[in-house]
């Protein structure tokens, strides 16, 4: 699968305040949805510290991810030898199949 491991740098703005603008990369295009997805659970955790096991559908997460200030994603591409910048959607999309996948494994 040639377009799961694109180096990819994901760009965030949780709030108004410009101190919040941070950026974390990945090895995978797959990793980055992870760990957006992570950040989400992380979020969820913190809301409800004393449930054991979160649950959360599709809706929660693009609800997270709309609540986002900024949210893109740039990924390596070799054939330009540069990165091609990626919008919300597409996160939205990707997250969608990144979680279609990981409960098909389970």
């Amino acid at each position: 699968m040639a377009n799961s491991n694109k180096h990819t740098i994901v760009l965030m703005q949780t709030s108004q305040s410009r101190a919040t603008r941070t950026f974390m990369d990945y090895e995978s295009i797959s990793q980055a949805m992870d760990g957006i997805c992570g950040l989400y659970e992380r979020k969820l955790k913190e809301l409800n510290p004393t449930l054991r096991n979160i649950t959360y559908d599709i809706a929660d997460l693009y609800n997270f991810i709309d609540g986002l200030v900024d949210l893109s994603a740039l990924v390596y591409d070799n054939s330009i030898q540069g990165y091609l910048p990626y919008d919300r959607q597409w996160i939205k999309q990707r997250t969608f199949n990144h979680l279609k996948r990981l409960a098909s494994n389970r």
